[in-house]
C-alpha cells in the first residue's frame, strides 16, 4: 500500500469509531497494516512512530463537537469552550486550540485522524496496557514480542547473527528513548538500535564523549564506553549517514522535537532503516490537566502544543530534504481518559483514543 493510498484510506475515518476495532486487531486490519510494513522494508518508505505516553485525552484532542452539550455536564473542571475548538471542515469534530499546525495539515489532506482506537476489556495500568499496544495482543494474552518485532524477525530470521551485512547494512529500527522497548523485541532478540537521547547522537556523529572524572571510577567508565562503542556495530553506518546532512529546517527546543530532527537527518543521509519510535511522555493528567479559569490552558495544552510544533518542524524539514514522498508518521497512547472529569481539574484513565496519522 502507497503512502498517500493509506492516508487517503483514513479519510473517511476522522468520525468513524471502531476504524482498526482493536489492537488485537482483526484479519483484516492485520493484512493491511503488515502489508505496510512489508512496503517499508522493500521500498524504501519510513513508518515514524510517536508514542505519547501516559494517556492521552482524547476527548479533549479530537472533541466530538455534536457531543458537546453532554460533555460539558460530564466533565465540567476540563471542557474546552466550544469558540476556542479548531472545527475540522466537513466533519462533526474539532481539534484542542493547540492543534493549529495539526488542523492546517488536516485542510491540506496531509493528516488523517483515526477516531476511538483501542481493545476490549481495557486493562488500566500504564504498563500492562503498553504491553497490550505494542505487543499487539489481546488483553487476556501476554506476548513477550512486538508487532513490529515479529514482523522484523520474520523478514530477517537469523538476526542478530551476521548483521550488519552487505544485503542489510543498517539498523532494522531505530528508537529514540530511555532504552529498547517491546515494541521491537522479538521473538529471540530486540530489532532496533536505541539512541538514548539526541546529546548521546550528536556526541557520536562529531566522534566526542562527554568527559569521565579523572578518578579510579573514571579509568572504568572509560573502559565500558571503548567495549560499548565496539559492541555498537550499527554506530559506524548511523555516524557516516548524519555526516551528509548539515543544513536542516529549524526545530523548537523540545525533546520531541530533537528526537525527530534526528530522524529527519537520517532519513536524508541514506539510512535504509523502514521503522523509527520516538516519545513524548506526560499525559498521565489526572490533575492541572487545564489551569482553573482558563480550559485552553495548562499541561494537557502544553504537551499538544509541543506535540503539534514538533510534528510540524518534522514535516517541513522532510519537505526541504525532498524525503516527505517516503514518510509516514503515526501517534498512538497506551489509553485515553475517562469521559467524567475529577475534581482536581484533571481525568483519570479510560478506554479508546484517537491516532493521528501524517
Amino acid at each position: 500500500m502507497e503512502r498517500r493510498s493509506f492516508l487517503r484510506h483514513l479519510t473517511h475515518s476522522v468520525a468513524v469509531p471502531g476504524f482498526l476495532s482493536a489492537v488485537g486487531l482483526p484479519y483484516q486490519a492485520k493484512a493491511q497494516i503488515s502489508k505496510l510494513l512489508q512496503t517499508a522494508n522493500e521500498s524504501g518508505k519510513v513508518l515514524v512512530i510517536i508514542y505519547l505516553q501516559g494517556g492521552n485525552d482524547g476527548l479533549n484532542t479530537v472533541i466530538p463537537l455534536d457531543q458537546l452539550s453532554a460533555l460539558n455536564n460530564l466533565r465540567p473542571h476540563v471542557i474546552l469552550p466550544e469558540n476556542k475548538i479548531y472545527k475540522l471542515n466537513n466533519t462533526e469534530v474539532g481539534l484542542h486550540p493547540s492543534l493549529t499546525n495539526f488542523a492546517s495539515l488536516f485542510a491540506e489532506g496531509r493528516l488523517r485522524i483515526v477516531q476511538d482506537v483501542g481493545y476490549p476489556e481495557q486493562n488500566f495500568s500504564h504498563f500492562r496496557s503498553t504491553d497490550i499496544w505494542m505487543s499487539g495482543s489481546d488483553a487476556d494474552q501476554v506476548v513477550n514480542s512486538g508487532w513490529t518485532g515479529r514482523y522484523l524477525s520474520r523478514e530477517f530470521p537469523e538476526y542478530p547473527i551476521g548483521f550488519p551485512n552487505e544485503t542489510a547494512p543498517h539498523p532494522l529500527a531505530v528508537e529514540l528513548g530511555n532504552g529498547s522497548s517491546l515494541m521491537f523485541q522479538g521473538p529471540a532478540a530486540s530489532m532496533s538500535m536505541v539512541i538514548n537521547n539526541p546529546d548521546d547522537f550528536y556526541r557520536l556523529v562529531a566522534n566526542q564523549q562527554a568527559p569521565a572524572p579523572n578518578t579510579l571510577a573514571g579509568e572504568r567508565l572509560k573502559y565500558v564506553r571503548l567495549i560499548a562503542e565496539q559492541s555498537q556495530k550499527y554506530g559506524k553506518v548511523v555516524t557516516e549517514v548524519a555526516r551528509k546532512v548539515n543544513d536542516q529546517r529549524e526545530y523548537p527546543q523540545t525533546r520531541l522535537a530533537q528526537q525527530l530532527k534526528i530522524v529527519s537527518r537520517l532519513i536524508a543521509g541514506g539510512l535504509q532503516t523502514p521503522l523509527y519510535m520516538v516519545s513524548l511522555g506526560g499525559f498521565d493528567t489526572h490533575d492541572a490537566q487545564v489551569e482553573n479559569y482558563d480550559h485552553t490552558k495548562g499541561e494537557h495544552a502544553d504537551l499538544l502544543k509541543t506535540l503539534d510544533e514538533a510534528v510540524m518542524a518534522f514535516m517541513r524539514d522532510l519537505r526541504k530534504q525532498k524525503t516527505d514522498d517516503k514518510v509516514v508518521g503515526m501517534t498512538f497512547s497506551e489509553f485515553g481518559r475517562r469521559v467524567v472529569s475529577n475534581a482536581s481539574l484533571g481525568t483519570d484513565h479510560g478506554s479508546a483514543a484517537p491516532m493521528f496519522f501524517f
